[in-house]
């Protein structure tokens, strides 16, 4: 089976800017509200928020890089070593609302491995979460996005990919079959 394109480059940048445009409507002027993407690719998607969120606005909400490597519940179970990414909280998170974000979400356990990471930081407000891709019936943990940018039905053996201009010198989104028996 072919990989489907999910979102080309135009749907994404629409899509991220439906996005901001939701954050705008819920956070206003954003002074008691952050930004914290999960490591490694929730990163991607912090920054383009902020970035567009400033375009739109004139305001750069606060924005960090959270690493959740020993905060999963599977860690132990990898049979090789892990390398953690940076955290970057260069902010407290006391009494603050924050968007969590992340590219695909998938069972929930990044998600949860999240809170529990930013709970190192301070106590918030409140906890939101936004998720670019949501795999909807895939969860193992009752975690459910408060933003999406798009939701998709998808099965266990296939994957989905977001590739960012960062990175992969284009934005889009693939969804791949990786049963190795089509």
């Amino acid at each position: 089976m072919e990989p489907s394109i999910i979102l080309n480059p135009e749907q994404f940048e629409l899509t991220i800017n439906r996005l901001c445009f939701q954050l705008i409507e819920n956070h206003n002027d954003f002074s008691n509200s952050a930004i914290i993407g999960l490591q490694p690719r929730g990163i991607y998607l912090a920054n383009r928020l902020q970035k567009t969120l400033a375009e739109i606005t004139g305001i750069s909400p606060q924005t960090g890089a959270l690493d959740i490597t020993f905060f999963r519940d599977d860690f132990r179970r990898k049979s090789h070593p892990l390398i953690p990414s940076v955290t970057n909280l260069d902010f407290s998170i006391e009494d603050k609302r924050i968007i969590i974000v992340d590219d695909v979400l998938y069972t929930g356990r990044t998600v949860r491995a999240g809170m529990e990471a930013a709970l190192g930081y301070g106590r918030p407000s409140e906890i939101e979460l936004m998720a670019f891709i949501d795999r909807r019936f895939s969860r193992n943990l009752p975690i459910e996005p408060n933003y999406i940018g798009k939701s998709i039905d998808s099965i266990a053996t296939e994957r989905v990919e977001v590739q960012w201009k960062e990175t992969d010198q284009q934005d889009k989104v693939i969804l791949y079959n990786t049963d190795e028996r089509s």
